[in-house]
């Protein structure tokens, strides 16, 4: 199959782009930045959100992944990371129908059941409905924190777990979740490829064997760090001081910790009937499995500061 992957130097993209071309694929990539991607591609460069070189890019494509996500703080007058994600979506799926790819496949966020979603999931939730509408075979896939060594996500809860003498939780340390193994997000996203029915043509849920706490996860990791971190349990999340304390902390940047932090204060729980894992009959690893592997791999570019 020939097969475009945008956002090509993310960890996602970055980390499927050589598992397509194990599979045999033939692989070329999309990205504003030509020389941060990796060998063994046709490289496209181009923007989504201005719509700039895709027509090149999916020209002869049978499936396009749409990797593309604008949390941080964007250029002035480039509009709200909600706005750049729906104008990307739109852009991508126009040129994708021009082009008559077959499929895309899309990776967004598992969103709360009964409530209404923050901000950043109602964006996903947005882009996954332009992207399915675009193609009859489309196929998203909903995860929630992606376990890995470059997960932004899981990096964020490391930096607190070495940085914090005291792990400070807020009160949706409770809420519930099922983390997935980036090993198998990569797995499932290149299954999704081929993929035939029942998964075509709608969304499912990657998420991993076990429903955690976020309390219980940020506990677990601490525990495979090997380190002591007393928890101090707060009643309130009060998340707009909080997400701009935790990302100084962490080092992170609050554009991103923000949006991530105002999701946090529901479940987000795969849906019964959903299950990618069954669907595209991928094995998935158990939490403890996940972040011993990503600690490891995180370890080999960046020591451990915790002690």
């Amino acid at each position: 199959m020939e097969i475009l992957v945008t956002g090509a130097t993310g960890f996602v993209g970055s980390e499927l782009i050589p598992r397509l071309l194990r599979d045999g694929h033939r692989v070329r990539a999309f990205a504003r930045d030509p020389e941060r991607v990796g060998p063994g591609v046709a490289i496209h460069s181009g923007d989504a959100v201005t719509g700039a070189g895709l027509a090149e890019a999916l020209e002869g494509v049978d499936v396009a992944y749409f990797l593309i996500h604008s949390m941080e703080a964007a250029p002035t007058g480039d509009g709200t990371f909600v706005e750049r994600d729906r104008r990307s979506a739109e852009r991508f799926a126009a040129a994708a129908r021009a082009a008559g790819v077959q499929r895309i496949v899309y990776l967004g966020g598992l969103v709360p059941a009964g409530a209404p979603p923050s901000r950043h999931l109602a964006s996903r939730l947005e882009v996954e409905r332009i992207l399915l509408d675009a193609v009859p075979a489309a196929i998203s896939l909903r995860a929630s924190i992606v376990i890995a060594a470059a997960s932004r996500s899981f990096r964020f809860l490391v930096h607190l777990v070495e940085r914090l003498p005291v792990l400070a939780l807020p009160a949706w340390r409770a809420r519930r979740t099922a983390p997935v193994d980036g090993r198998d997000v990569i797995a499932l996203l290149a299954a999704a490829a081929t993929a035939g029915e029942p998964a075509a043509g709608g969304s499912l849920d990657a998420a991993g064997p076990e429903v955690l706490t976020y309390a219980e996860m940020i506990d677990r990791i601490r525990h495979h760090m090997l380190v002591g971190r007393p928890a101090l349990r707060l009643r309130f999340s009060a998340t707009p001081l909080a997400s701009r304390v935790a990302a100084a902390i962490a080092g992170e940047d609050p554009e991103l910790v923000g949006p991530l932090m105002e999701g946090l204060e529901h479940d987000l729980l795969p849906r019964p009937g959903h299950d990618a894992a069954a669907a595209l009959r991928v094995r998935v690893h158990s939490f403890d499995s996940a972040v011993e592997h990503a600690l490891r791999r995180r370890e080999e570019r960046e020591p451990l500061a915790a002690k």
